[in-house]
């Protein structure tokens, strides 16, 4: 039976309907072989042009839809979770991208983004017509979790996955838990002492009954998918296996050791902020004057972010030791204590005498050692000369760095690093705190840097996101995936060794076969089977052949 293709064209406004002629783009689409159906949209996404796509399908007996819009990378699940709510499987969807690929990129050029906004539709239909329903697999899950980290935030996630009644384990490399709020005096803006936080927060994890702590423990292995991963956990008493249905990335960052920059490690009167806090904590602060630098290794051609809570710890630590008859001098680049609570913070230290003086990226400060002092000279384009104060101690405020094992521990996970070292989420807006790899999610300053306050609320938010697959016991997987025809397969292991999710496997036979859990129909498998035993679903060789045929067809 021939298929009866519907498309819908997006206007989005004037983001496409500006710089395409839709009108125009609807009307070749209906003459396009196979399409029973063509309308335009001022929103497709919204609730209005959702129900008119469901509308249509019944009117019209619609088998298989096209929508010619913005990119399938956001939009796709909803237009497929649309057409399943019409009675027509989600796989019989497919979607052309004419905002990214002919609006945005062609806007001086209506004509021929037009054009192209018609080939993208004609390449759409072509493949939607060879397009097959297909089944999702559906996994068992398993009540556990794993929490690599026992920082405050790993131990904040851990609470809350124990508390709606699934297994944790947490896996520390510290001899402790606390992780680096161990070495904190008092926490901003409140000035809440550290271990009134973190006492209580240890005790409620370490005798909670569903959570098991792991201390001077590394992850040694990871295999598996998300609600049956295999865990090679190294402890002093040698390597332990463990079954988990979800992971937690909670490792947290490092701070920063500056060395060789304004004296750090050659003169002991140069600390840093974390090292400051630790002499408050002990209460073996001896200097009369302190100079503050920000941004001390970061903001630079090395380490281009901002740190973000490197200013609000400053003024933090000049307020805690002014409160101790200390002078305090705070050089700055650009002074960040964003927040109604911060600014408070950074008012009352100005209204206390803490001096803030401005300084260039172009013209940082300098530091001479001298028996009686530190010399520090800097100029400060507010005042229009150069300041010089000799201080007791100067202290560099540090941005936080991702941890050592970083890149160790992305490649056992197979999760991504952004450009700056830090683990990177699969979307910044629509899955913040999940990874590409499903089942595995991040929190804390090991996904960037952050204050206690954001990692908690992110801590809550992964312990929601870990918990919703164990709940339901069961997950689905995408039907977007490779199968083998076995018939076909030689056993060379080829697909085995290039495939990055680790989604094949030779079977009792030596020959190759798809974990469909794993599988994320990237398509490499397909690619480089020297025998063309690999099918990909939903991307099959025919359907890429009919679009590829199209392109090259003429309006």
């Amino acid at each position: 039976m021939a298929p009866r293709i519907g498309v819908f064209i997006c206007r989005c406004g004037i983001n496409i309907a500006a710089y395409v002629d839709v009108p125009k783009v609807v009307e070749y689409a209906k003459t396009l072989p196979g399409v029973a159906y063509a309308e335009e949209n001022m929103y497709t996404c919204s609730s209005d042009g959702l129900n008119k796509i469901k509308e249509a399908i019944k009117k019209h007996n619609l088998d298989r839809v096209v929508v010619a819009s913005c990119t399938p990378r956001t939009h796709e699940p909803l237009f497929q979770a649309t057409c399943e709510e019409a009675g027509v499987n989600k796989y019989l969807f497919e979607m052309a991208n004419i905002r990214d690929q002919c609006s945005w990129v062609h806007m001086r050029e209506p004509e021929k983004a037009t054009k192209k906004a018609k080939d993208l539709i004609r390449m759409a239909v072509a493949k939607a017509a060879l397009l097959e329903p297909d089944d999702e697999p559906e996994i068992d899950v398993i009540p556990s979790t794993l929490v690599i980290g026992g920082g405050v935030s790993g131990m904040r996630a851990a609470l809350s996955v124990a508390d709606q009644g699934f297994d944790v384990t947490i896996v520390e490399k510290e001899p402790a838990l606390g992780g680096k709020l161990r070495g904190f005096d008092s926490l901003f803006p409140h000035k809440q002492k550290a271990s009134e936080v973190l006492e209580p927060l240890i005790e409620k994890v370490t005798t909670h009954p569903r959570i098991r702590v792991l201390t001077e423990s590394r992850l040694k292995s990871v295999y598996g998918f998300i609600g049956n991963f295999d865990i090679g956990v190294e402890t002093g008493k040698g390597v332990e296996t463990l079954k988990v249905g979800t992971i937690i990335v909670a490792v947290g960052a490092e701070v920063l050791k500056p060395r060789g920059l304004y004296l750090y490690g050659e003169d002991p009167r140069v600390v840093t902020q974390s090292e400051l806090e630790q002499l408050l904590h002990t209460g073996s602060v001896n200097a009369e004057k302190i100079v503050m630098i920000q941004c001390s290794g970061s903001r630079s051609a090395e380490r281009p972010y901002c740190s973000r809570i490197c200013c609000n710890e400053a003024v933090k630590n000049a307020l805690n030791v002014t409160e101790k008859g200390k002078e305090v001098y705070i050089l700055y680049r650009d002074l960040q204590t964003y927040g109604i609570h911060y600014s408070r913070l950074e008012q009352e230290a100005k209204r206390k005498g803490i001096r803030f003086l401005k300084y260039q990226a172009d013209k940082p400060p300098t530091i001479t050692a001298e028996p009686n002092g530190l010399k520090v000279s800097v100029y400060s384009p507010t005042v229009n000369e150069t300041v010089e104060v000799t201080a007791n101690m100067l202290v560099l405020s540090t941005p936080l760095v991702p941890v050592s094992d970083a890149k160790e521990l992305s490649q056992m996970l197979k999760v991504p690093l952004d450009s700056n070292g830090f683990f990177m989420e699969a979307h910044v807006k629509l899955r913040p705190i999940d990874f590409a790899t499903d089942g595995i999610f991040v929190c804390g300053t090991a996904h960037s840097p952050k204050d206690i306050g954001e990692s908690v609320a992110q801590a809550l938010g992964v312990a929601s996101r870990a918990s919703i697959p164990m709940a339901k016991k069961r997950v689905r997987t995408a039907a977007i995936m490779s199968q083998v025809d076995q018939t076909r397969c030689s056993g060379c292991g080829t697909c085995i060794d290039v495939c990055p999710y680790n989604a094949l496997r030779k079977n009792e036979k030596g020959l190759a076969e798809t974990i469909a859990a794993v599988c994320k129909g990237c398509g490499v498998c397909g690619a480089t089977c020297p025998e063309k035993a690999i099918t990909m679903h939903h991307f099959t060789d025919e359907q890429i052949q009919a679009q590829g045929l199209a392109a090259l067809e003429e309006d």
